[in-house]
């Protein structure tokens, strides 16, 4: 029924099964339309959150899809700026999985403010001293920049690429593909930054709160830093699993070995970086406001033990890290997938300890740890981007040129 808009020379699955898994998704994603028209009408009563949870699961997965999402500006800087050739066989993908998650998180920050017809008050009405305006701005006009970056590959698919205008538009945007991933690279690097920043005024929660170099916390850095290096680990992730979907291989093992190296001496580079930050804060920082870093930890140790930051720290940290950055770690199969899934894991974490906890944290001596689960509303909002972000994928893969090594690595099957 389709067949002629698939790119020619690839092989697909029939057209009923995927359109199940559409229906599937799409019943997903009505029904997180559906809580998030709730929210809309009713208001934020529609969730759990409090005071002590006014950052909560929202927030954390804005900021986590964000941060798994730096694989599209880091790899597009490596590809187009840098000049690693190896990396166009990667980079459309790259660029669709970076383009889901800014459209996840600009449709979860939609949900969040409550009142999403004054959403344009953001830019009209902007808050000069507040980071979060940089962070608007900057989301908005990345989201532009993906889209732009993402059209060409549009443009090529088969039936669209017939017409005259379309073609030679395709080919014009891909010679000016640089400036976009060089400006994409500049605007990540910014609002990566300041939501990291935000720990900087974070005066009465100690467990938040960081110093920094002039007006720029540490986390300011940190926040940049791990996206860059575990945002490609998440495009390989989301690879590997399309790969294994469709029983196909898509990219070639020296395009991995690549990426995953650069990767790996980034979240080692990171780590070392994270190390010192910890140890300064907990050592210098928390002891000048009267908490010790068992203070932290001994409150409740279930839900936020010592255990947490030896997690995403070591295990999501060090150990992708030392696995990544080894020749003979990258070329063990089960020991790439462990460290790209640990990596994911890790800058997920590292957004939950730092959006989520320091907002519970007590720090008042007539405080107690409030406990908080979302509800059915906030988890189908959540959902909700997620699903419509594997529709893209699915649409793209079945319909546009997304690989370029497809065709030669499957010929012979």
């Amino acid at each position: 029924m389709d067949y002629d808009f698939i790119p020619k020379g690839h092989n697909r699955c029939s057209f009923g099964t995927f359109a199940a898994g559409m229906v599937i998704l799409g019943v997903i994603v009505l029904w997180g339309f559906y809580a998030a028209a709730l929210c809309w009408i009713k208001g934020l009563n529609q969730t759990n959150m409090n005071d002590s949870y006014g950052f909560a699961l929202w927030i954390w997965a804005d900021l986590a899809v964000i941060a798994i999402g730096g694989g599209a500006f880091f790899t597009g800087l490596l590809r187009y700026v840098i000049g690693l050739d190896e990396l166009k066989n990667i980079i459309n993908f790259a660029v669709i999985v970076g383009f889901c998650c800014y459209c996840s998180a600009m449709l979860i920050l939609a949900i969040d403010i409550g009142q999403p017809l004054r959403g344009w008050f953001i830019f009209w009405h902007a808050n000069v001293h507040s980071m979060l305006t940089e962070v608007a701005f900057c989301l908005s006009l990345y989201l532009c920049v993906l889209a732009i970056e993402y059209l060409p590959l549009i443009l090529e698919n088969g039936k669209i690429d017939e017409v005259p205008f379309f073609h030679n538009l395709s080919h014009t945007m891909h010679g000016a593909m640089a400036v976009f991933a060089a400006t994409g690279a500049f605007l990540s690097c910014f609002h990566q930054g300041s939501l990291g920043g935000v720990t900087g005024v974070l005066f009465g929660r100690p467990f938040g709160y960081r110093e920094g170099i002039f007006v720029w916390p540490w986390t300011f850095f940190l926040y940049t830093w791990s996206a860059a290096a575990c945002g490609p680990c998440f495009t390989m992730l989301t690879c590997k699993i399309t790969e294994t979907i469709t029983g196909k291989r898509l990219v070639k093992d020296n395009v991995y070995d690549l990426l995953a190296k650069i990767s790996g001496w980034m979240i080692g580079t990171y780590i070392v970086a994270k190390i010192a930050d910890t140890v300064y804060w907990a050592t210098v920082t928390s002891p000048s406001m009267g908490f010790g870093l068992m203070d932290y930890y001994s409150l409740h140790p279930l839900h936020h033990g010592i255990w947490i930051l030896i997690l995403e720290i070591v295990v999501c940290g060090v150990v992708p890290a030392l696995i990544l950055i080894s020749q003979k770690g990258r070329a063990t199969k089960p020991l790439f997938n462990l460290a790209i899934v640990l990596a994911v894991l890790g800058v997920c974490l590292n957004r939950w300890v730092m959006v989520m906890t320091p907002m519970a944290m007590p720090v008042m001596t007539f405080d107690s740890w409030v406990t908080y689960f979302p509800s059915w509303q906030e988890i189908a909002t959540t959902i909700l981007p997620f699903a419509g972000g594997i529709m893209v994928v699915a649409l793209s893969y079945r319909y546009l040129p997304v690989f370029p090594q497809e065709k030669e690595l499957n010929s012979k099957r």
